[in-house]
């Protein structure tokens, strides 16, 4: 059962699995008609928190995302689904084409509700911070769009606990609203939001989304020790042949540190009555900071395998079995920071 959650101080009901839809278009999965299918399922199934960015393959996830929603062909499927997107990535080589400055924000907010073929996004975001422009010109800019009501709430993704101080400052002293949401990657092999971020955002009612709670595919199972020898080959089209410095398959000792940690994992869930990719979700949700988590799935089959697991509630004695594979506030991978 997926359930629903408020996203921080927007009172914005999302459900506490979010479908993320990076993977519409070529850099996973060119089959539009497959992605539609996505859509429906996820939406089938309780989901209603549909994120993606403006910059996921220069703006085909947003179209895709854009047309299944119209497939629905109806109001009451739009007023279900709370769409989230994001701008400040480059969109191309032009330096005018990215960033968090009023004019690009204003830009990229229009080409987004122009891609999706809505008229308000419930929840735009802030894909990584812009040291180059003021955070008084970015908060003003997010705050023109609230009142023109092209968008519901504003977010940020991958701030760092200063930078989020730096943004409720700001907004105090402008009497703007505030972030309503955060979006940090957070899974059991990468911990380290746990130190700063995420108490600062719950004190503040701040909505947490995490990405990659299965840690790019290392807590699906699919990765994994046999007698002694590392197992899972990977596939030409997977994210992981694709971008291996990303999933730690091109550096030898973290990629055996990690076939290690995955293996006593595995142990754990097993014995908690759980699979691997159970307790992975299931340890996300647990943390009472979090809101959502994002699933990325590629294919309808992965949508499916993991909408089976619902939103996966954490046994008892199981965050402390995992607290002694990876200390609390800590990531494997300084890479998995984001």
């Amino acid at each position: 059962m997926i359930g629903s959650r408020v996203l921080g101080h927007s009172g914005l009901q999302v459900s506490s699995i979010a479908l993320g839809t990076m993977m519409f278009g070529s850099w996973g999965n060119t089959d539009v008609d497959e992605c539609v299918r996505m859509f429906d399922r996820a939406l089938d199934s309780g989901i209603t928190l549909f994120d993606t960015a403006d910059m996921y393959d220069a703006g085909a996830s947003e179209e895709i995302l854009g047309q299944a929603l119209r497939v629905k062909r109806s109001q009451p499927a739009r007023d279900r689904v709370v769409l989230a997107t994001k701008c400040g990535n480059p969109m191309s080589d032009d330096p005018a084409q990215r960033g968090l400055s009023r004019r690009w924000i204003h830009q990229a907010c229009d080409d987004s509700l122009r891609r999706l073929g809505v008229e308000h996004i419930d929840l735009y975001q802030m894909h990584r911070p812009d040291p180059s422009t003021p955070v008084a010109e970015t908060l003003g800019a997010f705050d023109e769009l609230i009142k023109a009501g092209k968008i519901g709430a504003y977010g940020t993704s991958t701030f760092t606990a200063a930078q989020l101080q730096e943004m409720f400052a700001t907004a105090a002293s402008l009497n703007v609203p505030a972030p309503t949401s955060e979006q940090p990657p957070y899974s059991a092999l990468a911990r380290g939001v746990e130190a700063e971020v995420l108490p600062l955002c719950r004190a503040n009612d701040v909505g947490v989304i995490a990405w990659a709670p299965l840690n790019g595919g290392w807590l699906t199972g699919k990765y994994q020790v046999v007698a002694g020898a590392p197992a899972g080959a990977l596939s030409a089209d997977s994210r992981a042949a694709r971008k291996g410095e990303h999933f730690d398959h091109r550096d030898e000792a973290m990629r055996t540190r990690k076939l290690t940690l995955v293996d006593a994992l595995i142990k754990v869930a097993a014995g908690a009555g759980l699979t691997l990719k159970q307790m992975a979700l299931g340890f996300v949700l647990d943390d009472p900071a979090i809101t959502a988590a994002i699933i990325g799935p590629r294919t309808l089959a992965q949508l499916d395998d993991l909408l089976g697991n619902g939103a996966p509630i954490l046994p008892a004695g199981v965050r402390d079995a995992i607290d002694a594979l990876v200390a609390p506030g800590t990531n494997v991978n300084p890479y998995d920071a984001g």
